[in-house]
């Protein structure tokens, strides 16, 4: 034992205190922003004027504003104002040397919401948003308007760059003002802010608080052009989530003709929530959950805890007109095809993960379930007729799902009474597999916009939650885990490897469609390999697809011209346009930035669409042989288990590269 301590301590070893890192301040934000804000990506990127937003938003609940203004700047920069009572200027007890201004902003775990004296629920509690916002910013300037006067302070990537200064008298003025720039060091210089992205953000604050006016302003420079954002709009919806609801059904038939929609006040004003919530008829639903305005997209107590109530109230209807099959209702069949906004706000809300995307506190969920099955009882009673249309609706899901867990193999069902299949796939309504087709679609975002752009009567669309599994590269039990690739397998019916059958394929065609971009190529790359080698029949019978996005969109006057490359690009400014003349030329980044009906032109209507077909060329019985072995060495080797194949492949091959785009 002597031995080894000896041998652990030795100055051979090059290991000692000296080698033990203290991160101070804010460091850990800057060394690993991941463990705060979810990464450096687009997502995250947006996420910091989320958190923002959300300290406004807080201020707006608690009755303190009334107004909130999110301007989009030309530089790129975010400013987010309120009419609050404005971040406390006066010295910190604890650090008497700094504001509780600059106490806030330098220092993680610091705010006003932990003991909920001062705000009795809100969406920031760890107290490290603005911190962490500060942090990751070039630049930072904060204003606070109290007191009739008005303070400011400058910081660079979390640093003071001067004491908090007296600007001058401000008499009509109240709340705080934060401008701020992403750091290009952290997010790199190609990252913008989105105007649709954040506007969709102030509209949805909108909804989720009647009494608050978001003010949004962007230039007409960096509004993309096909796209809704306005440059000026005054949003304030004193319907709430109801108007919201409407607003997002529009024109569609709806099982019941008026929604579920209601809000709620615990006695002492602690806890609240809103919900609004309607059943269309053609399936395609949707469920958006918030905590004290903060979405929660993975749901948690609050969710579980609605869908619990729904399916007990429903239950106990059906006893009532003595329907005794409403007995095997369940939560998933009341709400698998529901339109649902719900928004919850409590005092101290437990979040898994700094980012807040499930909520697991259980006074949520006895809070939602005592509000909202009372209330829906009354709904039901209050319209009978309404009611029984719900029911027998429901009650078809729940036939549906019977069926499914008896038969192993999927097959259609007609338009009135569709399959409901896993994951987030809206189904076609052709009963028939003739002339129809699902499109595998990278991200929610681009899922979304191809529902929105899709032929409902022949076209599916399941979107693909990034990159799926490696299948050339996995164990058969990570396989049969995974679930996007179950998705997939149960969606399309026609079973894999011994047990595929090209005549059970439930659409005549199926096409991977991803962004036109290296990532995009690498997720058709695993996609490909997965039914090469789950179903390599499909591949051979040919109804295997890669759709055509375009990279780019030349415009001149009322003339638009697509182009799927640089090549493309160049041959139409060259034979589309007037020599010399300036031409528009945007480049999509990814198929969510597209409209639907961009999307629907370009890519996905079969007049007007390019389809690459992935096949396997006729040859002789020995030349296939000969053929199929060397597709399967290739594929294990840029697919397969060993890094090294991989890279002696590159090696091999950089020579004859001549364009890397990276």
């Amino acid at each position: 034992m002597s031995d080894l301590f000896q041998n652990s301590g030795s100055k051979d070893s090059g290991y000692s205190a000296k080698d033990i890192e203290v991160l101070e301040g804010l460091e850990p934000v800057r060394h690993r922003p991941g463990m705060y804000i979810g990464g450096t990506d687009e997502r995250a990127y947006h996420h910091l004027v989320a958190e923002v937003l959300d300290n406004s938003m807080d201020e707006a609940v608690a009755g303190h504003a009334s107004r909130i203004e999110l301007d989009l700047l030309e530089d790129g920069s975010v400013t987010v104002r309120d009419n609050g009572r404005g971040i406390p200027i006066d010295p910190h007890p604890k650090y008497k040397d700094k504001s509780a201004l600059e106490v806030i902003l330098t220092t993680l775990h610091s705010g006003g919401k932990f003991s909920g004296k001062v705000y009795a629920t809100s969406g920031g509690l760890h107290g490290v948003g603005i911190s962490v916002v500060n942090a990751l910013s070039e630049n930072l300037v904060v204003e606070v308007a109290r007191e009739r006067t008005l303070y400011r302070q400058t910081y660079s990537r979390g640093h003071a760059q001067g004491p908090l200064a007296k600007v001058g008298d401000a008499p009509n003025r109240r709340g705080t003002s934060v401008t701020f720039r992403p750091d290009t060091q952290i997010f790199g210089d190609r990252q913008k802010f989105d105007p649709a992205v954040l506007f969709r953000m102030a509209r949805s604050k909108a909804y989720l608080f009647k009494g608050v006016e978001i003010r949004w302003t962007c230039p007409k420079s960096l509004i993309k052009d096909g796209s809704d954002v306005p440059e000026k709009s005054s949003l304030h919806f004193p319907g709430g989530l109801k108007d919201y609801l409407t607003a997002t059904l529009g024109a569609r038939a709806t099982i019941t003709p008026r929604p579920f929609a209601a809000s709620w006040k615990a006695q002492d004003g602690v806890g609240q929530m809103e919900w609004a919530i309607h059943w269309p008829a053609d399936g395609d639903g949707f469920c958006s959950t918030y905590c004290n305005t903060v979405p929660t997209p993975q749901g948690g107590t609050h969710e579980s805890a609605m869908r619990s109530a729904l399916a007990k109230s429903l239950r106990a209807y059906g006893d009532l007109v003595g329907n005794k099959k409403a007995s095997q209702i369940t939560g998933d069949d009341i709400t698998g095809e529901a339109c649902i906004m719900l928004s919850v706000f409590i005092p101290d809300p437990q979040f898994q993960g700094q980012t807040k995307e499930k909520l697991v506190s259980i006074e949520a969920g006895r809070m939602v379930e005592l509000a909202l099955k009372d209330r829906f009882d009354h709904w039901l009673s209050e319209d009978p007729a309404s009611a029984n249309d719900l029911l027998e609706r429901i009650l078809e899901r729940v036939d549906e799902r019977q069926k499914r867990k008896q038969q192993k193999e999927q097959r259609r069902k007609t338009p009135t009474r569709k399959l409901r299949l896993p994951g987030k796939l809206a189904d076609c309504s052709d009963e028939s597999a003739e002339d129809t087709e699902i499109f595998l679609v990278e991200g929610d975002s681009a899922g979304g916009s191809a529902k929105q752009a899709r032929n409902r009567k022949t076209q599916a669309i399941l979107p693909m939650k990034g990159k799926i599994l490696n299948v050339a590269s996995a164990s058969a039990d990570k396989l049969k885990q995974n679930q996007e690739l179950k998705d997939i397998i149960q969606a399309l019916g026609c079973g894999t490897r011994a047990d595929f059958n090209v005549e059970k394929l439930r659409y005549e065609r199926v096409i991977i469609m991803t962004d036109a971009d290296v990532d995009g190529a690498h997720i058709a790359s695993l996609l490909m390999t997965f039914f090469y080698r789950e179903m390599p029949g499909l591949v051979e019978a040919g109804r295997l697809f890669l759709a055509q996005p375009p990279l780019y969109r030349l415009s001149q006057g009322g003339k638009s011209v697509y182009a799927m490359d640089d090549a493309a690009k160049d041959a139409a400014l060259k034979t589309e346009f007037k020599p010399n003349a300036k031409v528009d030329i945007s480049r999509f980044k990814g198929l969510g930035e597209m409209p639907p009906a961009q999307l629907r032109d370009t890519t996905m209507d079969p007049s007007k669409r390019t389809l690459l077909r992935v096949d396997l060329p006729n040859r002789s019985r020995e030349e296939e042989l000969e053929e199929s072995r060397r597709t399967a060495k290739m594929v294990e080797t840029l697919m397969g288990k060993k890094p090294e194949m991989r890279f002696q492949f590159i090696q091999e091959n950089a020579q004859f590269i001549d364009e890397l785009d990276v």
